[in-house]
């Protein structure tokens, strides 16, 4: 059985992972704030923070918990040819405002978003101390896809992405995943399963396994700039 922590602001201290709640599936502490060392704290341990603005600020593990090696990311057919006709140009923490903006954008056949606005604040001052990241997918000088996420170590944890044409978030995650394999990143989180992730080649593996590749994996190591893509990477 698990067993829910409440945080408080005075404290940076987690509970271990293996205490999340089996329902709801993942679901380990609540309370808190959204600082930057809480963040970090968070994703070091393998805890991501998933609320709305009708709830408090709620911290989640979950078991299985959805990853993929970048070299494993799929790339389809038709995605192959988008990127052979050069319709888009991808970039690397250009627009990093504007694209958690867009995630955050409401969806039809969605209530509501969990990206609030102290969230997008929050996120936006890990971009300024260069721990979260965002690639951008363009239409001459229009924003129509992206993604972003935080790099800790040879780690990245993707946060959310969007589209405003058809198959530019594949674009933006392949653009990441090709990058990430060149830098030699071990692990892409992709947190909760999606048939969309599950297309781009993610697969499920146990809480466990996953702590273990964070521990071994999330040792800074200067990699915490802004980063740019190598134009060799969407060479199809």
């Amino acid at each position: 059985m698990g067993q829910l922590t409440r945080l408080h602001a005075d404290n940076l201290h987690f509970p271990p992972a293996d205490n999340a709640l089996e329902d709801p599936p993942g679901l380990l502490a609540v309370g808190g704030d959204l600082r930057p060392e809480r963040l970090l704290a968070a994703y070091r341990q393998g805890i991501f923070p998933w609320f709305d603005d009708s709830s408090p600020i709620l911290w989640w593990s979950p078991d299985p918990r959805m990853v993929l090696n970048p070299a494993d990311v799929h790339c389809s057919r038709s995605l192959g040819k988008l990127i052979r006709r050069g319709l888009y140009r991808v970039t690397m923490d250009s627009a990093f405002d504007q694209v958690i903006q867009q995630c955050a954008a409401h969806r039809d056949g969605q209530p509501g978003t969990w990206i609030t606005e102290d969230m997008q604040q929050a996120y936006i001052r890990l971009y300024h101390l260069g721990y979260a990241h965002s690639i951008e997918v363009w239409q001459e000088h229009t924003l129509v896809g992206g993604l972003y996420g935080i790099s800790l170590g040879r780690m990245f944890f993707g946060e959310s992405m969007f589209s405003r044409q058809p198959n530019t978030s594949k674009l933006a995650f392949v653009a990441l995943c090709r990058q990430l394999q060149q830098w030699s990143f071990t692990l892409i989180d992709c947190q909760l399963p999606t048939d969309h992730l599950a297309s781009l080649g993610a697969t499920p593996m146990s809480r466990q396994r996953f702590l273990a590749l964070l521990a071994e994996n999330r040792i800074e190591d200067g990699l915490y700039k802004h980063w740019q893509l190598d134009e060799n990477c969407l060479v199809a």
